[in-house]
């Protein structure tokens, strides 16, 4: 590999350039954002070499890291112009809709449909991060029909990138990713909306904010604009999500209304067990 071409240079896009350039510095990378600031930043910051909005016809991988309401048109115009050694893989966080798009297309077999699960509350190339990647999951989509000599490079990026490979249909991994990650940003965002509209009557109440609160409402800093795209590609999945999550919400509550103290603690007691879990997937 010698080219690479980036299209969003924010976070993800941006962190995948600083990590790979780390260890194999002989590749030259180019790229394109919409935003104008980001091409900036990511120029100053030595994202990429160059700012260009098409990639050279010798470019080896072009990583779509955009808005995931964005990818499906950029795939499909990339798919249509590139030549017959180029591999394009994106970054979205939804995949049934985008493999179904390209589905029949003539070049579907140089698209590897992945998801890095990384990331941070925020978002733009200053947010990229040399490390975000390292260790972390990397989820490839329809790995068959990807051609077997174009996937060796993405498989050579990520054993360079130190990332854990894993394997999913696109329904299956949409169904998973709106309940371990889309419910969880939806719950932040709520959660920091209901404490807004309280400080509207009681103007102290952040100082009464702890490190729980902090940790809880985190996510409610990230990016509307890589999320709201995210609940219009995924919105049966994460509807499904959001109708258990309020029924749990309603079941808890009636438990404090019914005074039922005991079973609140032994309800709590089985979610505890979440965090054995999580300890296993580090």
């Amino acid at each position: 590999m010698k080219k690479i071409h980036i299209i969003g240079l924010g976070l993800l896009g941006g962190s995948f350039a600083l990590a790979l350039k780390k260890v194999k510095p002989e590749i030259t990378f180019t790229g394109y954002d919409s935003n104008i600031d980001n091409q900036n930043d990511a120029k100053v910051l030595g994202i990429v070499e160059e700012i260009k909005e098409n990639p050279d016809a010798d470019t080896d991988v072009i990583i779509l890291a955009v808005p995931a309401n964005a990818i499906s048109e950029i795939l499909i115009k990339t798919l249509d112009s590139i030549g017959p050694d180029t591999l394009v893989i994106d970054f979205g966080s939804t995949k049934e809709a985008l493999c179904n798009a390209v589905a029949d297309h003539p070049k579907r077999e140089q698209y590897l449909a992945g998801h890095p699960i990384a990331g941070t509350e925020y978002s733009g190339p200053k947010a990229a991060k040399e490390d975000l990647l390292d260790k972390k999951v990397f989820i490839i989509c329809e790995m068959d029909k990807t051609n077997i000599h174009l996937k060796g490079m993405a498989y050579e990026i990520l054993e360079a990138l130190n990332m854990k490979l894993r394997f999913m249909n696109p329904d299956e991994h949409d169904k998973h990713l709106a309940f371990v990650s889309h419910l969880s940003h939806i719950s932040s965002f709520m959660l920091g909306k209901t404490v807004l509209d309280k400080m509207e009557d009681e103007k102290n109440i952040f100082d009464m904010a702890g490190s729980g609160f902090a940790s809880t409402v985190r996510l409610a800093k990230s990016s509307p604009a890589m999320w709201a795209p995210i609940m219009e590609e995924n919105k049966k999945n994460i509807l499904e999500a959001m109708s258990l999550y309020i029924s749990n919400l309603s079941k808890f509550r009636d438990k404090i209304i019914a005074d039922d103290y005991e079973g609140l603690y032994q309800e709590m007691l089985k979610i505890n067990k979440i965090g054995d879990i999580l300890n296993l997937e580090k």
